[in-house]
C-alpha cells in the first residue's frame, strides 16, 4: 500500500499525542469520580479525606519546586500544609522559564509522581518493556505502535501486580506507594466550607488558561515534536512513538492506583454503618487470610502461590464482608417484615340490599 506523504509529513505525529490525551482524559474521570466518593465518606472519616488532601497538595508543591528547579530559578521558601501549599523561588524569571514553572504545577502531578513509581516498578522487576520497533511512519501505523507498547507494559504491570508477594518489603512498599499516588494524585477539596468549586472542569479551565496564556509555547512545543518525529524518519528509528507511549505508562500506573484508591473508599465506605469490633474483624481478615494461605503454600508447594493467596485473600473478604452485612445490618435487609396479605373470599360476604 503506497503511504501518503501528507499523512507522514501532518497526520502521523498526531497519532501518538491523541492516544496520550484518551489516557489522560481517562484518568482525569477516575479523579472526579475519586473525588465523589470522598465527598461521601466525608463526615465519618474526616482525618482520611485530609490526609488524601494533604497528599494531593504535597505532590502539587514538589512539583512546582521541581519546576523550578528544572528552570535554575531556585527556591527559597517551601510551605504545605492541609489546606496550602507554596513554593517561593530564589530568582522570579518571566517567559518561558515562568511558563514551565507552572506547567510542572498544573500538569506535572498527573505524570511525575507516576515517574517515580514507574522507576521503581523497574527496578524491582529487573528488566524493561519491549518497544516496537516498526519503521512504518504512517497515522495508523502510529496509533497500532501505541497501543501496542502500552499493552505490552500493562502486561508486565498486571502479571507483577496479581504475583505481588507481600511478605516482600520491596512490592509491599510499592504498593503502598501506588495507594498513595491513587489517593492524593489531586487535592480534594472537599472540605464543605471550601468555597471554590474544585473539579475536573476547574482543572481543565487551569490548564486551558496556562496554555492560552502563552500560545505561542504551545506552538513551540508542536514544532518541537515534530521537529522530534522527523528525526526519528530520517534515522528510521521508532523514538517519537517510544517517548509518548512512556507518557501512557505513566497514565495507566495512575489509572491503576486510583482503581485501587476506588476500591479501598468504597470498601471504607460500605463498613460505615458496622460496629467496630466487626469492622476490625474484617480488616484483620485481609492479611490474616494471606498469611494463613502463604503458610500452606510454603509446605505444600504449588505453583502461582502468590497468585493463589492473594486470590483467597480476596475472596475471603469479600465472603466475610457479605456475611455481616446479610446477618449484622440492615445493609441487604428490607425495612421491616413485609406482612402477609388476607385475601377474602367475595362470595361469602354479605350481600347488602
Amino acid at each position: 500500500m503506497a503511504v501518503s506523504p501528507v499523512d507522514v509529513v501532518i497526520f502521523a505525529p498526531l497519532a501518538p499525542l491523541f492516544g496520550l490525551l484518551l489516557f489522560w482524559f481517562i484518568q482525569l474521570v477516575f479523579i472526579e469520580s475519586q473525588k465523589y466518593l470522598l465527598s461521601k465518606i466525608w463526615d465519618r472519616h474526616k482525618p482520611l479525606c485530609r490526609f488524601t488532601n494533604f497528599l494531593g497538595i504535597l505532590y502539587q508543591t514538589i512539583c512546582h519546586a521541581l519546576g523550578y528547579t528544572v528552570t535554575k530559578s531556585g527556591i527559597s521558601n517551601f510551605y504545605v500544609s492541609i489546606n496550602y501549599g507554596k513554593v517561593v523561588p530564589k530568582k522570579e524569571k518571566k517567559g518561558i522559564f515562568e511558563w514551565m514553572s507552572n506547567s510542572f504545577l498544573f500538569m506535572g502531578p498527573f505524570f511525575i509522581p507516576a515517574l517515580l513509581l514507574l522507576i521503581c516498578f523497574f527496578l524491582i522487576i529487573g528488566s524493561g518493556v519491549d518497544i516496537a520497533q516498526s519503521i512504518e511512519y504512517t497515522f495508523a501505523e502510529g496509533m497500532i505502535n501505541f497501543g501496542t507498547n502500552l499493552y505490552a507494559f500493562s502486561e508486565y504491570l498486571f502479571s507483577f501486580l496479581i504475583s505481588i508477594d507481600l511478605l516482600h518489603p520491596a512490592h509491599l512498599g510499592f504498593l503502598i506507594l501506588l495507594i498513595f499516588l491513587g489517593m492524593g494524585i489531586r487535592p480534594s477539596y472537599i472540605d464543605r466550607e471550601e468555597r471554590i468549586k474544585v473539579d475536573m472542569i476547574y482543572d481543565l479551565k487551569n490548564i486551558k488558561s496556562h496554555i492560552m496564556h502563552k500560545p505561542l509555547y504551545l506552538i513551540l512545543l508542536f514544532f518541537i515534536a515534530y521537529l522530534f518525529f522527523y528525526v526519528s524518519f530520517l534515522f528510521q528509528q521508532n523514538w517519537y512513538v517510544a517517548l509518548f507511549s512512556i507518557f501512557g505508562w505513566l497514565s495507566i500506573i495512575a489509572i491503576v492506583s486510583l482503581l485501587i484508591a476506588h476500591m479501598i473508599i468504597l470498601l471504607i465506605k460500605t463498613t460505615d454503618r458496622m460496629a467496630t469490633y466487626r469492622k476490625l474483624l474484617l480488616y484483620l481478615t485481609i492479611p490474616i487470610s494471606y498469611i494463613f494461605m502463604r503458610i500452606v503454600f510454603f509446605f505444600f508447594l504449588v505453583d502461582f502461590s502468590k497468585s493463589v493467596s492473594l486470590l483467597i485473600m480476596v475472596l475471603s473478604t469479600i465472603v466475610v464482608l457479605f456475611l455481616m452485612l446479610r446477618y449484622k445490618t440492615n445493609k441487604l435487609k428490607t425495612i421491616a417484615k413485609m406482612k402477609q396479605l388476607r385475601v377474602e373470599d367475595d362470595s361469602k360476604r354479605p350481600i347488602r340490599k
